[in-house]
């Protein structure tokens, strides 16, 4: 059940992220409301998770999809620029999350 408190406040941070840059600086209300919701649900998801796993391992996983995730939505969605080093950047923090998963597994 740790893990997927963990994926779900990935989830969150990615969508709170987001919602951070449409809300041009807290200047738009629905954006800047979504934030607010979706930090408090990350953040709480992270509490839950790290009940049942180590503190590194969920605070990395979590920083992980969100970074992954948010990068990934910013290229394909927001057209953000796209280049080989962004791109295995992106594939380093996903190799990365995949491996403190299989280690805590043991």
């Amino acid at each position: 059940m740790s893990w997927l408190y963990v994926i779900a406040a990935g989830i969150a941070e990615i969508v709170f992220a987001i919602s951070l840059k449409a809300s041009n600086g807290f200047t738009r209300l629905i954006p800047s409301l979504i934030f607010l919701v979706f930090v408090v649900a990350s953040l709480y998801c992270l509490s839950q998770a790290v009940k049942g796993l180590p503190i590194g391992t969920a605070y990395a996983v979590w920083t992980g999809i969100g970074t992954a995730g948010t990068a990934i939505i910013g290229l394909l969605v927001l057209k953000e620029p796209t280049d080989a080093a962004r791109l295995i950047s992106l594939l380093l923090i996903l190799l990365g999350s995949i491996g403190l998963r299989l280690a805590e597994s043991r």
